[in-house]
């Protein structure tokens, strides 16, 4: 039976979809007004519902730990689940000229590695959860999109950047954590026959 973190985890995948729909849906419901800016109501709709995906991030881990419930399934669920939502949403974001796609495909290319380098230390039977490093990645990449997404308009109001500015910081701690990854990990390529 599934404990209760990693059904939080399978919930935040089944939002992925939801996400998607809402912030691809071929109508519009309006606009929504927030002082001289605006934003399509799916758009801000679609920040939301990946916003509270993301908070289950969060969620899942404390409930995980405090609960002594931290499973080899959770282990690899809670990262995948990450990875298909921050794609999907970085994806979105290109589409819609939201941000640059050299950098989305930098940040999903190193998801991919990541996740390559997951599976060859699995075969060897070691499962490695997220270190501080990828827990700051994933956060940085979070806040990113989630201001992309809501069209920066919370930081317009003083004239400041902060979308982009974040996602160059995602982008810088996406790189960083991922070369730390491979050099933490560099034995599962020497030991390779």
């Amino acid at each position: 039976m599934m404990n209760l973190p990693n059904k939080i985890t399978i919930s935040r995948i089944f939002l992925i979809p939801v996400f998607m729909l809402i912030m691809l849906a071929p109508f519009e419901w309006g606009t929504l007004t927030l002082g001289s800016e605006s934003i399509l109501l799916t758009h801000f709709i679609g920040a939301i519902i990946f916003i509270i995906a993301s908070t289950t991030d969060w969620i899942d881990g404390y409930y995980a730990r405090k609960l002594n419930m931290v499973t080899n399934l959770g282990k690899f669920l809670d990262p995948l689940a990450d990875k298909l939502l921050v794609s999907a949403a970085l994806i979105i974001l290109v589409d819609l000229e939201l941000a640059p796609a050299w950098m989305v495909i930098l940040i999903i290319s190193r998801e991919f590695a990541v996740t390559g380098l997951r599976l060859v230390l699995a075969g060897e039977g070691e499962v490695v959860a997220a270190n501080m490093l990828g827990k700051i990645k994933t956060w940085a990449q979070i806040i990113a999109i989630s201001a992309l997404l809501l069209h920066n308009i919370p930081f317009e109001f003083i004239n400041l950047p902060f979308a982009s500015i974040s996602l160059w910081v995602a982008t810088f701690f996406t790189v960083y954590s991922g070369w730390d990854y491979f050099i933490k990990n560099k034995q599962a390529f020497i030991n390779s026959k």
